[in-house]
């Protein structure tokens, strides 16, 4: 595996801890921060809406999605609704807001991504199975050209519903820092699987810093 591990009693404070910093961190006057999907990352949105009510400026951040389910965008199952409510509704403001909308095609994005020189902060999470992003075992995305920030995939195991638009490798790749947030006693055997040293898709993630913060259940 590639990157820091940190083992910490709080995922989502460690989470809202380290956005914070590498807010105040950052080299440019905006702050691009790409954001993920399920129960962790809810909580996660959560606890930096509260620890980063003061201590960012909202109206210097821009927000990006590193996947999205080709639903709509208030389906239960909607990442942009995830962000919507956990984060963007409590914060109150944000300088850029850019969903992803899988009507417009990869394509779009692609062109938002490539105006960054980098993002700051892309947030990922892990699946059971070692997925990251929507990056699924086995999906034709895993082998996207070097020059594909962003395409359509879908899980060929079936296990996990839905068309989706998700960043590629290369585009995880521009972040200045990537943070794997992984919490539960389901996601100990994935992670076990993960430092053994598996060719999962959350294995392959290169960027200049990774840091993976686990939690002591999904550790073991």
């Amino acid at each position: 595996m590639l990157g820091e591990v940190e083992i910490v009693e709080d995922v989502p404070r460690a989470f809202a801890a380290r956005v914070i910093d590498a807010f105040i961190d950052r080299p440019d006057a905006t702050f691009s921060l790409a954001v993920s999907g399920g129960g962790t990352a809810r909580r996660c949105y959560q606890r930096l809406a509260l620890d980063g009510a003061e201590a960012i400026d909202w109206w210097a951040v821009d927000l990006f999605w590193g996947d999205e389910r080709c639903v709509e965008p208030d389906s239960e199952a909607s990442n942009e609704r995830l962000v919507r409510e956990a984060l963007l509704e409590r914060v109150g403001a944000a300088n850029e807001v850019h969903p992803m909308r899988c009507d417009e095609g990869p394509e779009a994005y692609q062109l938002k991504l490539s105006a960054l020189p980098a993002i700051d902060v892309v947030h990922l999470g892990m699946g059971p199975d070692g997925h990251t992003a929507s990056l699924f075992p086995g999906s034709p995305a895993l082998d996207a050209d070097a020059g594909r920030l962003v395409v359509m995939n879908a899980d060929p195991s079936g296990r996990n519903p839905y068309e989706r638009m998700t960043f590629t490798f290369s585009a995880i790749a521009r972040a200045r820092l990537v943070l794997i947030t992984v919490e539960g006693e389901e996601k100990r055997e994935a992670f076990a699987r993960v430092q053994a040293g598996e060719d999962l898709p959350v294995n392959r993630i290169r960027a200049p810093r990774v840091t993976w913060l686990i939690d002591a259940a999904a550790a073991g």
